[in-house]
This record gives structure tokens, C-alpha cells and sequence, in this order.
């Protein structure tokens, strides 16, 4: 059979937990996409965060959830997965890896059992470039161990960054030719665009999980200093998580309660890029990401962007350029959120620079480049 002409199956070895509820989380559109390269792609995942309705996408994405609980999740990827490959030829298998690296443990039995190649894909390490708690300074040294692995049995391993994540990989020993460098931000810039004229509803934008990576709690601090030297900022947060409750705490200690604004999960595309152009600013503290993907659509959207140096900040951002980093510390982070508040046109003017550096970003192309890259790694591999 013409290698053209042979079907393009995809296997994905998932963390995804919203598609299966019928939610569409940033996975939805990248598999819609991605729909259009491959003849068929089944994803397997973990245990839905909710009630499975949807099995299947766009016709051709076939979707296998776990019903049965985290503990059993190597067992279903591997029982699943032996079912798939015993019915119809796969390219390449897809693992999305990180905390106990039941996907990579998985594509590495399956591709000594079928001889089908397998990519690593790992977007970050937490606990880099900083540490949030005891648990991510464990996880540097667990994927330094597991990086090393899959160096050696996978084709390659995907990072979505340029400096981060081959600097990191580089130094846990992983030979250059097995790094592959592909971008996972996919910006739908149609979305993700400026508005004229929009009021602002709040001064500080804050979007994620609240969990203690995303570390609010700085920008909190950071804007009950502002407080005290006379300042009035208002702060919204979207995001739900399990230290809402403290961070609520926190803002009552700071007098800061009733400037605090929050908001529950945003369901669309749409609904963030309001929430973005109806800010001042945004801020990601994180203390690790792979993107952050917030702070690229707000810069999308042409809004200042303050973020710390994590993930692909450090290549699209030249401090004052075309957004503002810090390091964690809570009178620099203050100080840039004060500048954005006193120096509106130059703000403005920096948020222009910062949509030009992430347009190049599109959708469509960075995920017909995925596709394409896959493609290309599934032939090295067999050839």
C-alpha cells in the first residue's frame, strides 16, 4: 500500500477530564483540528469531572474515559488501548506525561507490545522554575527520572517552549535530538481580539485554578501594599478551586474584600476574551506553566500583561517591551501594577506590541504544524 495513502490513526494518551461531560475545554479545539490530519484519533483519559455524555467528536475523534476511578487508570489505558491496536494500524501513540506518569508508562508497553512509536509530550515539570509546596520540590527530581526513561524508548519528547523545558530537559541529561520543540499555543485570534471603547470592570484580571501554583496570594499582598499607600484597585478572579476560601480570607484581612470581585469557571472561549478586554491587566504569578495560556490570550486581546518568568514568557516578552515580568516578589509586582494604572498610553502601547508577538500563534497553522510533526516523527520512527 502508498504510505500516502495507508490510514493516519491516532492514539492520545490523555489528561484531558472536560469532554467526555460534553464541556469544551482547550482540548476541544485543538482535537477539532486536529480532526482534519488524522483519519481516526481515540483519546484515552482519566475519570471525567462529571457524568460521561459524549464518546465521540467531529466524526472521526473517538473518546474512552475512565469510569472507573484514578486508581484503575493504568489498567483501562492499557486494556482500552490493546483493544484499539488489535483492530486497525495506529501511526503513533500521544502521551501526555506528568504526576505518576501512567501515560508514559502505558505507550511504553504498548509500543514493546505493537511496535507502535510513541512521542512524551511534557508541557512542565511542576515545581520549575520555583516550588510551591513540599509536593513540587518531589516532582523535579521524579521527572528527571522519568525524562532520562523516555529518552530512551520514545521517539522524541515534545516541549511547548523554546528556552524553559530544553534547558530543563538538557540538564536531567536528555540528548538534544530527542527534544522536539512544539508550540501548544493555539490562539484563536478571531476570538481573541481587541474591542474598542470597552469599559473596564476591573483594574487586575486574575484566571486559573485556585491552587497554590497560581500563587494569588502575591497579588493580593501586592494590592493591599498599593491600599495602604492610598491606592484603590479593583481585583477579579475567575476560577474555582480549593483554596477559594482562603484567599477570601486573605483579602478580608488586607481590607480588600469588597474590591475583590469573583467569578466561576468561564464555559467559552467567548466569555474569557470578554472577561480580558474588560481588564486593565492581567497577572499570572504562577510559579510554573507550560504556557501560561491566559496570559497569551489577554495579550491577544491587546490588555498589559504583568506575568513571572514561566513557560513561553521569557521568549515573547521583553521586559517593558512588550509586557512586564517579575520575580515573585511582592513590591516589584506592585510596582508594575502601578505603572499599568499611572502610564495608560505607554501601557496601552506596550499591550500592542505584546498582540503582535503572539498572532504568530494561530490556531490553525500551530496545529496543522502538531499534525504535520507528528506525521514526520511516526516515519522517522519506522524508517
Amino acid at each position: 500500500m502508498n504510505p500516502e495513502a495507508a490510514p493516519k490513526n491516532l492514539l492520545m494518551l490523555s489528561g484531558d477530564t472536560v469532554l467526555a461531560t460534553g464541556r469544551q475545554g482547550v482540548f476541544f479545539p485543538v482535537l477539532e483540528e486536529m480532526a482534519r490530519h488524522f483519519t481516526r484519533i481515540d483519546v484515552i483519559s482519566p475519570p471525567p469531572g462529571g457524568a460521561i455524555t459524549t464518546r465521540s467528536l467531529f466524526g472521526n475523534v473517538h473518546l474512552h474515559p475512565n469510569p472507573r476511578g484514578r486508581l484503575r487508570q493504568l489498567g483501562h489505558i492499557l486494556t482500552t488501548a490493546r483493544a484499539l491496536l488489535r483492530e486497525r494500524p495506529y501511526l503513533l501513540i500521544t502521551s501526555h506525561d506528568y504526576g505518576l506518569f501512567y501515560n508514559g508508562i502505558a505507550a511504553y508497553r504498548l509500543h514493546r507490545e505493537f511496535g507502535v512509536p510513541y512521542v512524551s509530550e511534557i508541557h512542565h515539570v511542576p515545581g520549575f522554575p520555583r516550588p510551591a509546596d513540599l509536593r513540587e520540590r518531589l516532582e523535579v527530581p521524579l521527572n528527571r527520572i522519568y525524562a532520562r526513561f523516555a529518552a530512551k524508548h520514545a521517539v522524541a519528547i515534545r516541549v511547548v517552549n523554546r528556552v524553559e523545558m530544553p534547558t530543563l530537559l538538557r540538564s536531567f541529561g536528555v540528548p538534544d535530538a530527542k527534544i522536539r520543540v512544539i508550540p501548544s499555543l493555539y490562539l484563536d485570534v478571531d476570538v481573541f481580539t481587541p474591542t474598542p471603547a470597552r469599559a473596564k470592570d476591573c483594574d487586575v484580571l486574575l484566571v486559573g485554578r485556585l491552587v497554590k501554583n497560581k500563587r494569588f496570594d502575591l497579588v493580593l499582598d501586592a494590592v493591599g501594599r498599593l491600599k495602604r499607600a492610598g491606592r484603590d484597585v479593583r481585583i477579579k478572579l475567575v476560577g474555582e478551586g480549593p483554596l477559594k476560601a482562603e484567599l477570601f480570607e486573605q483579602a478580608t484581612r488586607l481590607g480588600l474584600r469588597d474590591r475583590l470581585e469573583h467569578g466561576a469557571f468561564l464555559p467559552t472561549a467567548n466569555d474569557l476574551a470578554d472577561a480580558y478586554r474588560g481588564a486593565r491587566m492581567l497577572v499570572c504569578s504562577s510559579t510554573s506553566e507550560g504556557g501560561p495560556r491566559v496570559t497569551c490570550e489577554a495579550m491577544a486581546c491587546a490588555i498589559p500583561v504583568i506575568s513571572t518568568p514561566v513557560g513561553i514568557m521569557t521568549e515573547l516578552v521583553h521586559v517593558g517591551v512588550e509586557g512586564r515580568l517579575f520575580s515573585w516578589d511582592v513590591d516589584e509586582l506592585a510596582t508594575h501594577i502601578a505603572w499599568v494604572l499611572d502610564h495608560e498610553s505607554d501601557a496601552r502601547a506596550m499591550a500592542e506590541r505584546g498582540r503582535a508577538a503572539v498572532l504568530p500563534f494561530e490556531r490553525k497553522a500551530m496545529i496543522a504544524n502538531y499534525a504535520t510533526r507528528l506525521i514526520e516523527l511516526a516515519a522517522k520512527a519506522r524508517a
